[in-house]
């Protein structure tokens, strides 16, 4: 069938989607026999199809991606590796530039241009890995002059601003908004964010200035200070695309925006907040590529992915993720449930909001405005025949009462809780009202997460362990162990770390633990009866990861408390 596909002509391919009539095509053909312009501008130029729609069902024949230029940022690296003459006369545009995987991304109209892509391979060098995205033919010139007509650098633009003055009302029209540098200053403080793998980006208004922060590994760091002349506008303009009230300033608010960076969409969640020197903005960085992961690709221990097998093997029950703010529960979530979503199960979510979208898995925001908290969601959901459901974080009791009411009548449900350690969630469920016997038996396990930054593989150096760091490490300093510096070099930009890595505390709840539970037992006697059956606390599973050349000491207490281990 495919295959037939790819024989067909555009246009009987559009007649064939229903896109356009058999009439319109006729019209379109005779039209083309007085003046020889390709068949997908004529249709376009009648107005019979939009330049969208034969972008995507050209890129859906061929097995190609597709991609709308105008939810592109420009990102000036890719730009630099290519001549705008050259990408003028290929119809190339450069959209994206990964220098570490050293692999560009381009769009282009004519996918099958061999000529042209062996130039580029030969302009560029065997080492740079070309991709190729199919873009429509009409954007694509006005991109080609956008992208390349305009200083896109920090730096450049910042001097552009300098030189002339700020246009407000364009900063709020949908027109040619590479004009207008403020624009451009936003978009690139977001590529080089992404770029950067930071997970927040912080707009701080001060007295005199404007600082800008990105939250790179866990850890915030300072990349620009800017005049407090550049407020204003930085404010308009992130408040205009994240669909926001611009005359309100003295009330938070909360938005969203979608842009394609580095060749791949990325989406932003924006909330303002009113502060004595004018509004702080905080953009949550929501980079799907970069969020859902398979457990395999978490660097996570064998016997920590074997305990977690045994309780994704149990058919009903709570399964509960615990840790604070931004220690990646919901990440963690995520990749569990990626286990076990296939065809054969039917997984539905309630989330605060829904962040990634994920295929198979019927998801549902929680929101006020449609008068849907956790509970009456979970109400409603175990009317669509559910096998597992996910509920954002257990708030309150009503929720927690309709989770365990889900999981006592045969359905897995995955949920957050905050508390500092796997065995602080039963005192937890208690305070919100569970009762101990009502806990006893709907269980599956409870994990703690925190998460640490991991040592680069470029430059770390080795190092014998002294007196204190060997109180720390207490039983585990038997055998002289050697434990690694953080250095910084050009592959981790001189920070001596390197991305992150979760450490997990695993509480496997079996009849034993149970029936502790019921009996109200007291946090000692759980610990104790979970050390026996191989239990260990955050403290000792980041000790491990410290002597396997993972992370540091100091990065360790950092994330979880070692103060208990000095004797």
């Amino acid at each position: 069938m495919a295959e037939q596909r790819k024989k067909l002509r555009l246009g009987e391919l559009l007649v064939q989607q229903r896109i356009i009539t058999t009439d319109q095509l006729a019209i379109a053909l005779a039209e083309q026999r007085h003046n020889n312009i390709p068949l997908g501008r004529l249709l376009v130029r009648l107005g019979f199809v939009t330049e969208t729609a034969i972008r995507d069902i050209m890129a859906r024949t061929i097995g190609q991606e597709s991609i709308d230029l105008s939810q592109v940022v420009a990102d000036p690296d890719a730009l630099g590796l290519v001549p705008q003459e050259f990408a003028r006369r290929n119809r190339i545009l450069p959209i994206a530039y990964h220098s570490r995987e050293q692999v560009l991304t381009v769009a282009t109209t004519e996918i099958f241009n061999v000529v042209a892509m062996d130039q580029l391979r030969a302009m560029l060098g065997s080492q740079i890995e070309i991709k190729t995205q199919l873009a429509a033919e009409a954007q694509l010139e006005d991109f080609i002059d956008q992208f390349y007509g305009y200083e896109l650098s920090v730096d450049g633009i910042l001097k552009e601003i300098e030189t002339g003055e700020i246009d407000y009302d364009s900063l709020q029209a949908g027109g040619d908004e590479y004009t207008q540098p403020m624009v451009r200053l936003v978009n690139a403080l977001l590529v080089d964010a992404v770029k950067r793998g930071a997970s927040d980006i912080h707009f701080e208004p001060e007295y005199a200035f404007l600082r800008v922060r990105f939250r790179i590994d866990g850890v915030l760091e300072t990349v620009r200070s800017l005049h407090k002349t550049y407020m204003p506008g930085i404010t308009v303009r992130i408040k205009v695309v994240s669909d926001m009230n611009i005359a309100e300033t003295r009330a938070p608010q909360d938005g969203r925006l979608s842009l394609t960076l580095n060749g791949r969409p990325v989406d932003f969640r924006v909330s303002t907040q009113p502060t004595i020197y004018g509004e702080n903005i905080v953009l949550r960085v929501l980079d799907r590529e970069k969020s859902i992961i398979n457990l395999d690709r978490m660097g996570l221990p064998k016997d920590v992915t074997d305990r977690l097998g045994i309780m994704l093997a149990r058919p009903e029950g709570i399964l509960i993720v615990t840790g604070p703010t931004g220690s990646g529960k919901t990440t963690t979530l995520y990749s569990l449930l990626a286990q076990v979503n296939d065809e054969t199960v039917n997984i539905m979510t309630l989330e605060d909001p829904v962040e990634y979208p994920v295929t198979l898995m019927r998801q549902t925001s929680v929101n006020e405005v449609a008068r849907m908290d956790f509970a009456n969601g979970i109400r409603s959901i175990m009317r669509q025949d559910p096998d597992i459901i996910l509920v954002g974080e257990v708030r309150d009791k009503e929720t927690a009462e309709m989770a365990f009411r889900a999981a006592m009548t045969g359905h897995q449900v995955f949920t957050t809780l905050h508390t500092n350690s796997a065995l602080g969630a039963f005192p937890r469920l208690l305070d919100i009202g569970i009762q101990p016997d009502i806990m006893a038996g709907n269980i599956i396990g409870v994990i703690a997460q925190r998460l640490v930054r991991v040592l680069c593989a470029h430059c770390k150096e080795p190092y014998q362990p002294g007196r204190e760091e060997r109180m720390l490490l207490g039983e585990f300093a038997e055998g002289d162990p050697t434990l690694y510096h953080a250095v910084g070099c050009r592959q981790c930009d001189n920070k001596g770390y390197r991305g992150r890595t979760p450490i997990l505390e695993i509480l496997v709840m079996d009849t034993d633990m149970d029936e502790l539970v019921a009996r109200r037992s007291t946090a000692k006697e759980l610990r104790t009866a979970a050390m026996a059956k191989g239990f260990r606390p955050l403290a000792e599973a980041g000790i491990q990861r410290v002597l396997d050349g993972i992370t540091t000491l100091s990065e360790l207490s950092r994330a979880v408390d070692l103060t208990g281990r000095y004797v």
